[in-house]
């Protein structure tokens, strides 16, 4: 019998995290909670979690410090629940390492699709769309940049690149599949896990931070390119 993946909700209204709580262990996970942002940080860091479900208004210390910190350590998936409807909260958690985001309220089915594509793709359980399209080999170079498959790690010009998990994936599909354009609405199917409607301006805020980690100009860049109404892409040159 498969192990149960674990899931930790920081929520500090105990209302709402009680019915999280409850729907997500009707979906097979286990559960594990916190009210306060120091407690949902200790308990995070531990790395016994397979997915992180956090609020951004939390006593003691936000969201968003905690997502900071914990994605300096793990790539644990991350998504952020919050009642604010601001572009910038969006956007800045994206920016901090935040694998999703969901605006208070929410359905519980639209959760639970999340919370199941984040885990597949942290696992590895979902394939990558023309993942032995390109190279059967385990590194990929792309200019200066060499993608290591099997060690999961890029470096450019000898020095290594600090990627998220997602930031990786998206990369490391694009590099795959040279050439190919892809609308954002198919890098999410194919990266996030993602079918029907979902924000695609995730898209463009992970291909934002890659940008300024693997380009000399972030504002000229030479890897990933974008041809408007087409999609992203790397060229084969």
């Amino acid at each position: 019998m498969d192990e149960k993946k674990k899931i930790l909700i920081v929520e500090d209204e105990k209302d709402i995290s009680e019915i999280l709580a409850y729907n997500i262990q009707r979906q097979g996970y286990e559960v594990d909670t916190a009210f306060d942002g120091e407690t949902g940080l200790e308990k995070a860091l531990s790395g016994v979690f397979d997915l992180i479900l956090l609020d951004v208004m939390l006593p003691k210390m936000d969201g968003f410090e905690i997502c900071k910190r914990v994605r300096e350590k793990l790539q644990t998936p991350i998504i952020i629940l919050t009642a604010r409807e601001e572009e910038n909260d969006k956007i800045m958690g994206l920016d901090l390492g935040a694998d999703d985001y969901m605006t208070k309220p929410f359905s519980i089915g639209e959760l639970a699709s999340r919370i199941k594509a984040n885990i597949r793709r942290y696992s590895g359980e979902l394939k990558k769309l023309g993942e032995s399209t390109v190279s059967d080999g385990t590194v990929i170079k792309v200019g200066e940049l060499v993608i290591d498959t099997e060690n999961v790690s890029v470096r450019k010009g000898g020095k290594e690149i600090a990627l998220s998990k997602k930031e990786y994936d998206l990369l490391c599909f694009l590099a795959k599949n040279r050439g190919s354009k892809f609308p954002q609405d198919k890098l999410l199917e194919s990266v996030w896990g993602y079918g029907g409607y979902y924000d695609l301006r995730t898209v463009d805020v992970t291909v934002r931070r890659i940008r300024q980690k693997i380009e000399d100009d972030p504002s000229s860049p030479k890897y990933i390119l974008n041809m408007r109404s087409v999609g992203y892409y790397i060229t084969e040159n």
